[in-house]
């Protein structure tokens, strides 16, 4: 299972066929090219661009997309190629076996509506690795080889980011929802990452495949 982060939030899968995550609006359009099945966490647009996936159906018609029922009220113009998902649910999605965790958006403020926000443990059977949308929901019970760590955002803060990754213990981590952060910012938090994740961390550029 090849993993390529793109940028921000997505990431692409290679193996048994070509699952992409989170395809939103700050991230390559090419990172849609031959997928066989998109998954996505929330409706917010860094993580879902509308038209790109809507596109990508237009080309392949056998792609599949599968979200909370709240994201796929979205997808309207492509409703049929669509799967809803919930919480704990565990499905196929090409080639791979996912399991859904967590519901609901992390809290940005208590003015701000909480949506629907699935995370995703993605496995081959060999390896896997857990992408948590915007959220720091802990998959309970599972060995997490490679673990998708956000790294800045409006409703977190650097300390849960570490004590994520902590009560997760994967074999790694590498940074996802980096987006928002210049160069300065994301050293200062990839600096706190290394020294106090407790695992073997990395800052990925685009197109970059986990080793």
């Amino acid at each position: 299972m090849r993993v390529t982060k793109f940028t921000h939030a997505c990431l692409r899968i290679e193996g048994a066929g070509v699952l992409v995550v989170d395809p939103g609006e700050f991230s390559e359009k090419s990172v849609l090219d031959g997928a066989d099945a998109v998954v996505i966490t929330h409706e917010h647009f860094d993580h879902l661009d509308v038209a790109a996936v809507t596109a990508a159906v237009g080309r392949r018609p056998e792609l599949r997309i599968f979200a909370h029922e709240e994201v796929l009220a979205k997808l309207g113009d492509v409703a049929g190629a669509t799967t809803a998902v919930k919480p704990g649910e565990e499905f196929e999605a090409a080639g791979y076996t996912l399991r859904a965790y967590g519901g609901r958006h992390a809290v940005i403020h208590d003015y701000i509506p909480r949506i629907a926000n699935l995370g995703y443990l993605i496995s081959d059977g060999g390896s896997n690795v857990y992408h948590p949308g915007d959220s720091f929901v802990v998959p309970e019970g599972v060995a997490v080889e490679a673990l998708g760590v956000p790294l800045n955002a409006p409703w977190m803060k650097i300390s849960e980011a570490i004590e994520f990754a902590r009560a997760v213990r994967p074999e790694r981590a590498f940074a996802i929802h980096d987006g928002l952060l210049n160069e300065r910012g994301a050293a200062v938090s990839d600096g706190h990452l290394e020294k106090f994740a407790q695992t073997r961390y990395q800052h990925l550029a685009p197109g970059t495949t986990l080793d």
